[in-house]
């Protein structure tokens, strides 16, 4: 005779899966009475029985259809109980970011890069802007030394830019943004002074040493300062004028014992001051809503469209009769080319940088930031070329840059108490 054995209760025990998108519906569980046949029973089967009325049943479970987001089928999913399944891994957190508990432990959400370490990647932006404009600036001179042509080198910065933003909108980084006729004509002005700024300081750079030039370029605070109080009326602190005190003083000092000095070069740097003071307040005006990489394009497009024409009607007939032939004739076809490839290059993408460093930090550090950019140029260019300068433009050249980082730290420092009296104001 069959041995049969004794009934075991077996609760069927709570297991949610939140991962399984199962419907909501309710299900009764309670204590199942198993009955195994007799054991001599070839194929062994389990047989379930009505549960007797005596036992009281658990209450009704649900099964949710909370989602989980998985990432492969390499461990286990354990929740408490006796249930165990294999199922996938658990990326970092379910569909509303609540950790999850996997065989490995609870998943977080794993940050980037750029989230876990922000100061490096600041540092890198303001590292590569100082790297790229050093590099711009040494190579621009090496240029003119055998090809002493600005206006038409001021065109192939602006060229291989905007060839540089065409490919860059083609590819859909970044998209393209459009641009109506209103849009334009805000821009048109930026566009007009940047381009006259950006052809005078080539002609500077052409003209006299470049640590000359960035020193003179140390005065355009000074000629921010009086657009805004005379021009558009804002009130100026005295305690910016004072700033700029020494900043005049320092260009002065350096101006009357710079031994590479010229008119042209003095002269034409301090147009490029000017109309860089007037890009400023035009920029102001021209508020697009487009981007800063899009509204940079679009002005190096128009740019380059204001500076072709003299360039052919100032330098065109030099060029064609000896400047390509002496120029290839020094250096040779491919160099030539290359280099004047790069500087465009260089030029787009440290002011590119630029931007995107300003985007990054607050207008106090970018201010400084600016002040020491400029110290590393001059710097570089005197030990690069080799550049002899006297005692007095030393001392002038300190004291202009010093005058430029007070400048900026003063007018930093109130821009943040208007914001913040704005913020107050609107809160």
């Amino acid at each position: 005779m069959a041995s049969v054995i004794s009934p075991v209760h077996s609760p069927i025990r709570t297991c949610q899966f939140s991962s399984l998108y199962l419907s909501s519906n309710k299900i009764s569980p309670s204590f199942a009475l198993l009955k195994a046949r007799s054991l001599s029973s070839k194929a062994s089967s389990l047989t379930f029985s009505p549960l007797p009325e005596t036992i009281k049943p658990f209450s009704p479970v649900e099964l949710s259809g909370k989602a989980l987001r998985f990432s492969g089928w390499s461990q286990e999913l354990r929740r408490r109980g006796s249930v165990e399944l294999p199922v996938a891994k658990a990326a970092a957190a379910d569909a509303e970011g609540a950790e999850i508990e996997s065989a490995a432990g609870y998943g977080k959400p794993s940050k980037s890069f750029s989230e876990k370490f922000p100061f490096l990647i600041t540092g890198f932006f303001f590292f590569m802007w100082y790297l790229l404009n050093v590099i711009f600036n040494i190579l621009n001179k090496k240029v003119y030394n055998y090809f002493p042509y600005p206006y038409f080198v001021s065109v192939i910065h602006l060229l291989v830019g905007v060839v540089y933003c065409l490919v860059s909108w083609s590819i859909g980084l970044p998209k393209r943004a459009p641009i109506d006729k209103e849009q334009l004509a805000l821009l048109t002005p930026v566009a007009f002074c940047h381009a006259l700024g950006h052809v005078m300081s080539n002609v500077s750079f052409a003209a006299v040493a470049v640590s000359f030039t960035h020193t003179i370029k140390a005065l355009e605070p000074f000629f921010n300062a009086s657009a805004s109080q005379f021009v558009l009326g804002q009130h100026i602190p005295l305690s910016l004028w004072l700033s700029l005190a020494p900043v005049v003083i320092g260009v002065s000092m350096a101006s009357l014992t710079e031994l590479s000095f010229n008119w042209l070069g003095f002269g034409s740097a301090m147009i490029s001051n000017i109309a860089f003071t007037y890009r400023s307040i035009y920029s102001k005006k021209a508020m697009t809503g487009m981007d800063s990489t899009n509204v940079y394009a679009y002005i190096s497009i128009i740019a380059l469209l204001v500076c072709i024409p003299p360039a052919l009607l100032i330098e065109g007939p030099q060029l064609l009769q000896y400047g390509f032939r002496d120029a290839i004739a020094k250096v040779g076809l491919y160099k030539f080319l290359s280099d004047l490839f790069w500087i465009g290059m260089f030029y787009h993408l440290y002011n590119q940088l630029a931007t995107n460093t300003l985007e990054r930090v607050a207008p106090l550090t970018h201010a400084v930031g600016n002040v020491l950019k400029r110290v590393f140029v001059i710097g570089f260019s005197i030990v690069v070329f080799g550049n002899k300068i006297s005692t007095q433009t030393g001392i002038g050249t300190a004291i202009a840059i010093a005058g430029v980082a007070i400048y900026s730290l003063i007018k930093a420092n109130i821009e943040e108490q208007k914001r913040k009296a704005a913020e107050i104001s609107t809160s």
